[in-house]
């Protein structure tokens, strides 16, 4: 521990001398909260740093409020990144109090902490009043149903947010059923991930009934899900009539070859999707075949992701010639 605490006094008194530092990368160092209070005493004043990044660190209430008081007041950090920092709901709070009237962070990453619902009710009051943050990663965080109400109703308020990722929050159909009645009115948010959320067939449905609405979304990350077959049917007649999403990530849904089959057939229709994973989902050759006379008709897929599944070398192998055809514009 002393040696971390002075390379990292070492790395604050330098900063005088080099007030060109852009990116400071502190992760799993052991910071204490009188290293962090160093560390904020000298964001405030400091006009070059855009990036901290102080992963892995556990941060407690007391360098939190450090880090919270410095937020306020920096004008240049675009970027932090506290993940796997052990911060829990009243750590969660100083900083939603700093997003209140910092006005230059953009991204956010909070993800694998323990902030819980209550903290996600702070974050997501603060959410209402920033105009700046873009991007904001609460990944593996207990926010659960109740939680993710809050989320919603900031949706409604903020309009700069354009990417959001719940993965990993067990947020299930209760809460998918909130976020999708949030998505069809929500104008800003491009990317989604929703993945390992508990979200099954019943909130996979609540979800594409909202994709027919939104023209915003362009990325929405779903995998892991237990969507089964049934659900990814949903999602066929939502690509019908969706002409904006050009990312879905479907990978480890239980869907088989009849998943597969619906979803070739939303690609014969469907001309704005790029990018489809469906890895770790089942599929067999069958399936693959009716993925693959799709492709002999869609132009636009150039990403199609299918390890990990039940399929022959052979039908990996004209999988890949019809998407590198589709890359190079349908050229033979």
């Amino acid at each position: 521990m002393t040696n971390v605490c002075q390379r990292f006094n070492s790395i604050v008194n330098s900063y005088g001398r080099y007030q060109t530092l852009t990116t400071l990368l502190l992760s799993r160092n052991e910071i204490e909260d009188d290293e962090e209070q160093h560390l904020a005493d000298e964001l405030i004043p400091h006009t070059t740093l855009t990036t901290v990044d102080l992963e892995s660190n556990q941060t407690i209430e007391v360098g939190a409020q450090h880090l919270a008081n410095a937020l306020k007041h920096n004008k240049t950090l675009t970027t932090l990144k506290l993940s796997v920092d052990e911060i829990e709901e009243d750590e969660a709070k100083h900083l939603a109090d700093a997003f209140k009237y910092n006005m230059t962070l953009t991204t956010l990453d909070l993800s694998d902490n323990k902030i819980g619902e209550v903290g996600a009710q702070h974050l997501a009051d603060a959410l209402k009043h920033n105009r700046t943050l873009t991007t904001l990663d609460l990944s593996d965080n207990k926010i659960g149903e109740v939680g993710i109400k809050y989320f919603v109703a900031a949706l409604k308020d903020n309009m700069t947010l354009t990417t959001l990722d719940l993965s990993t929050n067990q947020i299930r159909h209760v809460g998918t059923r909130h976020l999708a009645n949030a998505l069809k009115h929500n104008t800003t948010l491009t990317t989604l991930k929703l993945s390992q959320d508990g979200i099954g067939e019943v909130g996979a449905k609540d979800l594409a009934d909202a994709l027919k609405h939104n023209m915003i979304l362009t990325a929405l990350y779903l995998s892991g899900n237990e969507i089964g077959e049934v659900g990814v049917q949903y999602f066929v007649d939502a690509l019908k009539h969706n002409t904006t999403l050009t990312t879905l990530q479907f990978a480890a849904n239980l869907i088989g070859d009849v998943g597969a089959q619906h979803l070739a057939d939303a690609l014969q229709h469907n001309t704005t999707l790029t990018t489809l994973h469906l890895s770790e989902n089942r599929i067999q050759d069958v399936g693959a075949q009716y993925l693959a006379d799709a492709l002999e008709h869609n132009t636009t897929l150039t990403s199609l992701a299918l390890s990990y599944n039940e399929t022959s070398s052979g039908m990996n192998m004209e999988i890949s010639r019809l998407i590198e055809r589709n890359k190079r514009g349908r050229k033979p």
